[in-house]
């Protein structure tokens, strides 16, 4: 082997080899201590809810029901958690579609909703706080949401936070997708990127 061509092969196994170790631990927002994990998860097709890989459709414009795609990720109790995910509608003919929540599985159900209206509107579906008008159908979306468990539940749209909300005690699980709201319906198309999660 040529020793340029020998040098270049070892510099790009080294580099291949640092990228590998280089751990997931440094999160996107909030500083300070966080692990990365791994929850499992499964996925939840009702009506006509479509799950492909990491694309969400809603098929039809039925306005009752339960019209749902999404991935529900697994329960977790206590500590700090932190969701990061981006999000891009390529299709809304509908509006009002839940794009992801912190659902509160001991206690009242889905606890934080967040939701696109026809024309982007992010916003709140308990309360109905707007967080931001960056929904638009095309752009990509980055959300993140930090959960105190007994504290706080944050959430951050493009790095920025949006939104603050009380948080009791009990068992929580993340879910992201596309899912008709009780005053929404289909069609949309949302795909999905860029999942990570960490607590601490």
């Amino acid at each position: 082997m040529y020793p340029r061509l020998r040098t270049l092969t070892v510099t790009t196994a080294v580099c291949a080899t640092s990228l590998l170790a280089v751990p997931h631990a440094v999160a996107e927002v909030e500083p300070g201590g966080w692990q990365s994990v791994s929850p499992s998860h499964t996925v939840q097709e009702r009506g006509c809810g479509q799950v492909d890989g990491l694309t969400f459709r809603l098929t039809c414009s039925t306005a009752s029901g339960d019209q749902r795609a999404e991935r529900r990720y697994a329960t977790y109790t206590g500590g700090t958690r932190q969701f990061e995910g981006y999000f891009r509608i390529n299709d809304l003919s509908g509006t009002r579609i839940s794009l992801k929540q912190t659902f509160h599985e001991s206690g009242s159900g889905p606890y934080f909703m967040l939701a696109v209206e026809r024309g982007g509107r992010l916003y709140a579906v308990h309360g109905g706080t707007t967080l931001s008008n960056a929904g638009t159908v095309g752009a990509t979306v980055r959300v993140n949401t930090v959960h105190a468990v007994g504290d706080e539940h944050r959430t951050y749209i493009n790095g920025s936070l949006k939104h603050s909300y009380d948080s009791p005690g009990g068992s929580f699980y993340d879910k992201f997708g596309a899912y008709r709201t009780n005053s929404g319906n289909g069609t949309a198309t949302v795909e999905w990127s860029g999942i990570r999660f960490w607590r601490k």
